[in-house]
């Protein structure tokens, strides 16, 4: 059975449509598959991120109350002790003496007060909240700590203040308890679009090309500096101390 030309050209068309309509159809239905496993890994990451926030939250107002503590025992108790003390030995000639020492108790228990307003850990400001971790240590005798701030200040992101808090303070941490540094600076540089973080201590510091950088500790820092598209990187040697860099984009 022959064909005319007029039926080949439409059998032919019919296929082509057929064809056509099954790819648009085949490619469509990738297409929305990719488009849904995007808003999926979305809302993972956007879960994931909250979670962060929520931990990162928690951990800082632990690491708060632990402060507190150390603080009322370390700083405040020992001033009041004192100032008892003074009080029952008190005289004319020592009155001078025994009012500068409940002053600086008052001082001490407004900086504490600071800490203790949940306001703090839900609103963090992350300048301010640098300031009053620093002047804690100088407080305490840990270390001596200075904070440069360069540059106009810019708002940034609350919840991305909190995360770089966060890494701050599992440095300062670190620098603290095993470092054995006299010296802790901070550099808080603001540019256009984005800011740059120095943290550096003068501790016995450990050779980055043998010491792995793959912590639980180092890890979490890398985690959370990735959730906000920030960058950090590690320099340290051994008896030059260690620097953490943040580099956070706007």
């Amino acid at each position: 059975m022959e064909f005319e030309e007029g039926q080949v050209i439409v059998l032919i068309s019919t296929i082509l449509v057929v064809f056509g309509v099954l790819f648009i159809v085949v490619l469509f239905t990738v297409f929305q598959r990719r488009k849904n496993k995007l808003l999926i890994d979305k809302q993972e990451a956007k879960k994931k991120y909250e979670k962060e926030i929520i931990e990162t939250q928690i951990e800082i107002r632990e690491e708060t109350l632990r402060n507190i503590s150390w603080e009322l025992h370390d700083n405040i108790g020992q001033l009041l002790t004192l100032a008892k003390i003074q009080i029952q030995q008190a005289s004319p000639e020592n009155m001078e003496e025994i009012s500068e020492t409940i002053s600086k108790s008052l001082t001490e228990t407004r900086a504490l007060s600071k800490l203790i307003n949940p306001e703090f850990i839900n609103n963090i400001k992350l300048k301010e909240a640098l300031r009053l971790e620093l002047e804690r240590f100088n407080r305490l005798n840990y270390i001596e700590a200075k904070l440069t701030v360069l540059g106009e200040e810019t708002e940034i992101n609350q919840k991305h203040g909190i995360i770089i808090f966060r890494i701050l303070q599992e440095f300062f941490s670190n620098t603290i308890k095993h470092s054995k540094a006299t010296n802790l600076e901070v550099i808080l540089k603001f540019k256009e679009k984005k800011i740059k973080i120095t943290a550096q201590d003068n501790g016995v510091g450990f050779d980055v090309t043998k010491k792995s950088l793959n912590g639980i500790g180092i890890q979490n820092i890398k985690t959370r500096a990735s959730l906000i598209n920030a960058l950090v990187k590690f320099e340290s040697k051994p008896n030059e101390g260690t620097t953490l860099k943040i580099n956070y984009y706007l």
